[in-house]
């Protein structure tokens, strides 16, 4: 079968400074791919990171690149500031004169039970992830539209789908950068861009004790960006899904509407009744989106 290729295809990978963004680069890179590496001190991971420097770490992974006979360079704007997030989008648009594909893989974790959690911590964490996600990819949409083409993979958690104690504020993020997902894959369709979200099981730094020692391999960043190359290709024309990818495994995981009851005018007393029928699972729906969702519940399901 034909290698996927990138060749001609610019690409901006936010947090490629190390972890999941460094081999998403060095991926896209060794496919053909012109790599703008983006990485900032804003959006390190984990204090435990305090003393790495990122713009060494962005000038290692760039040269990485480059050494391995691939085209990348560097920016270490602030993706979480309209200005940063327009001039990284602007050196991939005056470096190699368009741009094609965004992964936002950048993010930080400030864990902490939710009775503890101060505003800044949430602030921090939303602010990164979901805000920094919505600035790069919004940057890039016009160029985008403008070519016709665009493909966005996002990176979503297993803590925002399914929920995760101490990370209330990731796992909002998270969910919110799944919402854009969908609807930016509403929104691009008809201009070709495609926007997808993975939901990583990876061993970085912050998840190294959560492993089995015999597990750690398939657990590696590297196992991620194999599902991110195929979202990112011309080829895949899957858009608005969020995969689980790790392990070795790769599954869709999708939001589905059981088949519900009816309710009509009743009152609580009469959905107390009924609330068996209400948390049943099947038949399920999965709506494409807000409208279908609500037609399901006009015409009683």
């Amino acid at each position: 079968m034909a290698e996927l290729r990138f060749d001609g295809r610019v690409a901006i990978v936010t947090g490629a400074g190390r972890a999941l963004g460094r081999a998403h680069a060095r991926e896209l890179a060794a496919r053909g791919a012109k790599v703008v590496v983006s990485e900032n001190a804003e959006t390190r991971p984990q204090s435990t990171d305090a003393g790495a420097d990122p713009v060494e770490e962005a000038e290692g992974a760039a040269e990485r690149i480059r050494s391995a006979g691939g085209t990348a360079v560097v920016s270490v704007d602030d993706i979480t500031t309209e200005e940063g997030a327009q001039s990284l989008v602007e050196t991939a648009v005056e470096t190699y004169g368009r741009v094609d594909v965004v992964v936002n893989s950048a993010g930080i974790l400030r864990d902490r039970a939710f009775r503890n959690i101060g505003t800044a911590e949430w602030d921090a964490v939303v602010g990164v992830h979901l805000r920094g996600t919505f600035l790069v990819t919004r940057a890039a949409f016009g160029y985008m539209r403008g070519n016709g083409y665009g493909r966005i993979v996002n990176t979503a958690s297993p803590s925002g789908l399914f929920g995760n104690f101490g990370q209330t504020n990731f796992a909002a993020a998270k969910m919110g950068v799944l919402g854009l997902t969908k609807t930016l894959a509403i929104e691009g369709a008809k201009y070709d861009i495609l926007a997808n979200a993975v939901a990583p099981l990876v061993r970085v730094p912050e998840t190294e004790s959560m492993f089995p020692e015999g597990a750690k391999a398939l657990m590696a960043p590297e196992r991620i960006s194999q599902a991110v190359a195929w979202l990112a290709h011309e080829d895949c024309e899957t858009t608005g899904e969020v995969y689980s990818v790790g392990g070795g495994r790769v599954a869709r995981i999708f939001v589905a509407e059981g088949p519900g009851a009816e309710l009509g005018e009743g009152s609580a007393e009469d959905l107390r009744d009924i609330w068996s029928d209400v948390n049943a699972e099947q038949p399920y729906v999965i709506p494409r989106d807000f409208r279908e969702q609500a037609r399901t519940h006009l015409r009683g399901g």
